[in-house]
């Protein structure tokens, strides 16, 4: 078997066992990079010598006997939302292009602590905003199982990585679903741990209260080893949960569901859903049943207005985080010819700078904050957030998971929901209400949509921290698959 189609936990194992160095792999990786990449845009930005510099180093470390993590020396791909001091950080925006930080992010270096090598950065919806990675100011990425669709957003790039084995491992951010959804529509493993449970230290903000670093990964088993990995407390994150990294790998490791109590959210199917969609989620739902799972159905009538609140939230707070990309300090400057004030100068940056859906959701939430509208707007939001928690609370005092699909519908063509913020918002229908309420939540592969042959995934919820119920789920699900069916998707992706 090519390395390349290994996982990321069997390439850690024959690096172990001096079967294969961490250049052997890298290097394979970039090959594949070199291959295909022009055709999915998965990376803005390959890092080829720095990868095969961090590749020797850990095969001198192993060489001198000392002890390594499981995953020193596997490949990464990293989304190019968080800062890396050895390569550029665009965030997906012109207003970005070229800059280079002078820190790392605690991903970062949590991720080089653990010896991963890091290939080069991901393409993402510009500041991480979008359902699509159609807003990147560098162009779209593209989804493996069709080269003529969306691989999701906004870490469509890391999902468009894993999927098409340009690397068997890739962070992104959760804010509205923004792992989940891409996962799904490629037919990979996504996870948003609990809120507060990864460092958002050097991650450019979208959101604040809402943004999630978690992990992409083609099982659960490597999901769980890459969340433990860059996980975990940190002082330099005024957000970060004071607690231990949830047992996520030994739940990845020994999926069971005999007597767990499943709850099939009322609120996310019917209407408005792919039927294909539907049909794969009835089927995981009869397999969970098949294995001893408990499932009832459970309402959380606040979901209903999950969206809404959301797109209140999350514009309020980006229109505050994106103040600081003024053309001041760093990053892109225009008009600055002695002619023009500050005010001036700043204003013909930002027209130059920010993409259309940036610009939407700084006047969006400028407005809901503005004098006379914030109760109105952003403060309802924020009680409609409460309600969302409250739901949670109430649905978890009787069953100890939640799911539902994790998107209403597989892939859609690129260009076709680009003139309609409306319809793309829509993608992130199910996966919104786990960010509003900080829980951890995974998506699944759980089959091919009969209308189009296209991936579609299982949302698993669970409460604050219960973060390996979400694995124990996940690789009880992705078991049963590969015993039953041969594995949840039957084919690898057609599209190269």
């Amino acid at each position: 078997m090519s390395l390349t189609r290994r996982t990321a936990a069997e390439l850690g194992e024959l690096m172990a066992a001096g079967e294969v160095s961490a250049v052997e792999v890298t290097q394979a990786h970039l090959d594949r990079i070199a291959e295909v990449d022009g055709k999915v845009g998965a990376f803005l930005h390959v890092a080829a010598e720095a990868a095969l510099e961090q590749a020797r180093s850990v095969d001198a470390r192993r060489a001198a006997g000392e002890a390594l993590g499981p995953l020193a020396g596997v490949p990464i791909a990293h989304k190019d939302v968080f800062t890396t001091k050895d390569m550029p950080t665009t965030a997906g925006s012109k207003i970005l292009e070229g800059y280079r930080p002078p820190y790392d992010a605690t991903v970062t270096a949590r991720l080089r602590e653990a010896g991963l090598v890091i290939l080069g950065k991901t393409n993402l919806d510009e500041f991480a905003m979008g359902s699509s990675t159609e807003n990147s100011a560098y162009g779209p990425s593209h989804n493996p199982w069709d080269l003529g669709r969306i691989p999701g957003g906004s870490s469509g790039g890391s999902s468009a990585a894993v999927a098409s084995y340009q690397a068997p491992l890739s962070t992104g951010t959760d804010t509205g679903g923004s792992i989940r959804q891409p996962a799904a529509v490629t037919g990979i493993v996504g996870m948003k741990p609990t809120y507060g449970g990864s460092s958002r230290y050097g991650l450019i903000a979208f959101a604040s209260s809402l943004d999630t670093p978690g992990p992409f990964a083609r099982t659960v088993l490597d999901a769980a080893l890459l969340h433990e990995a860059f996980s975990g407390h940190d002082v330099m994150d005024s957000t970060s949960i004071h607690a231990e990294v949830p047992p996520v790998v030994e739940a990845a490791r020994h999926g069971d569901v005999a007597g767990l109590r499943v709850g099939v959210v009322r609120e996310l199917s019917g209407e408005g859903y792919q039927p294909g969609v539907l049909a794969r989620f009835q089927e995981a739902v009869d397999l969970l049943e098949s294995l001893g799972a408990k499932v009832t159905e459970v309402s959380c009538p606040s979901f209903t207005y999950a969206l809404p609140a959301y797109y209140l939230i999350a514009p309020s707070e980006c229109s505050s985080n994106l103040a600081r990309f003024d053309g001041m300090r760093y990053g892109l400057r225009v008009g600055d010819d002695g002619t023009r004030s500050a005010e001036e100068v700043m204003a013909l940056t930002r027209a130059a700078g920010f993409g259309a859906e940036v610009k939407r959701r700084i006047m969006l939430g400028t407005y809901a904050l503005s004098s006379g509208y914030y109760d109105a707007y952003y403060g309802s939001a924020q009680k409609v957030r409460t309600l969302i928690s409250r739901d949670f609370e109430a649905a978890f005092h009787q069953v100890d998971v939640l799911i539902s699909p994790t998107t209403p519908t597989t892939a859609f063509p690129i260009g076709e929901r680009a003139d309609d913020p409306m319809a793309m918002y829509l993608a992130d229908l199910c996966t919104i209400p786990a960010n509003l309420a900080g829980n951890a939540a995974i998506s699944v592969p759980c089959g091919l949509a009969d209308e189009d042959g296209l991936p579609a995934g299982l949302q698993i919820m669970a409460p604050v921290l219960g973060d390996d119920r979400c694995y124990r789920v996940g690789a009880a699900v992705e078991k049963a698959f590969q015993d039953r069916w041969g594995g949840p998707l039957l084919k690898e992706a057609p599209a190269l």
